[in-house]
């Protein structure tokens, strides 16, 4: 009998292998502390095919993060139902992020912590995912607002720093959830739910919170 043949493994499988490995590896060492030869050994490859595939530390690290980047945008995207209620929208889009980023804690550590914190171009990556999460939160709030105010016109200026704010929140929020034993993406939801909803429904009905006019200064 003739020796048995192997089948070869198609190249896109083995390099999300190594993008797996890479990514839980930069995700719990740190970018600086990573090596090479630990993430071939993880993936069950040789560290020069890894070299072959991925060219360098820097281009695999890129590449980890374009690959968590267009899974966090798509997760976020994919759970919102534009037919639903503001509030629903809202909900389900904070659900899916909070869902994602409590599964993928190595994505979220590489995307969130590793790539902003060690410069060009790796900080550009991400400011690029992040920006377009914002655009999309915009355009929930946008559409919402315009609705309540009876306003088509509504400047998109109006909700562009809500968006920021929202964003923000739930990215400290999802550092904090993913470091707190016991806390569900479903509670880290509610959570920021709570805190902007009753802000951002104010704002809905007309009723924005302004600031109190400044006192004049006594004269000496």
């Amino acid at each position: 009998m003739g020796a048995v043949k192997t089948k070869r493994m198609p190249r896109a499988v083995r390099e999300q292998q190594m993008l797996d490995a890479a990514v839980r590896t930069f995700g719990q060492r740190g970018y600086m502390a990573a090596s090479m030869d630990e993430i071939a050994e993880l993936a069950g490859v040789s560290k020069p095919l890894v070299y072959l595939y991925l060219n360098s530390k820097e281009d695999l690290f890129t590449a980890c993060i374009r690959r968590e980047a267009a899974a966090l945008t798509e997760a976020v995207r994919a759970g919102v139902r534009r037919d639903l209620p503001a509030d629903r929208q809202l909900w389900d889009g904070l659900g899916a992020f909070f869902a994602h980023t409590s599964q993928n804690p190595d994505g979220w550590s590489v995307l969130h912590l590793q790539a902003r914190t060690h410069g060009e171009p790796f900080a550009s990556e991400v400011a690029a995912m992040r920006a377009e999460i914002v655009a999309f939160v915009t355009q929930l709030i946008l559409a919402a607002a315009r609705e309540a105010h009876r306003d088509p016109d509504l400047p998109e200026r109006e909700v562009a720093g809500l968006a920021e704010a929202l964003v923000g929140a739930a990215e400290s929020l999802a550092d904090w959830a993913n470091a707190t034993p016991g806390v569900t993406a479903r509670e880290a939801a509610a959570t920021l739910m709570n805190f902007a909803w009753s802000g951002l429904g104010n704002l809905m009905g007309g009723r924005p919170w302004t600031p109190p006019e400044a006192t004049p200064q006594a004269s000496g």
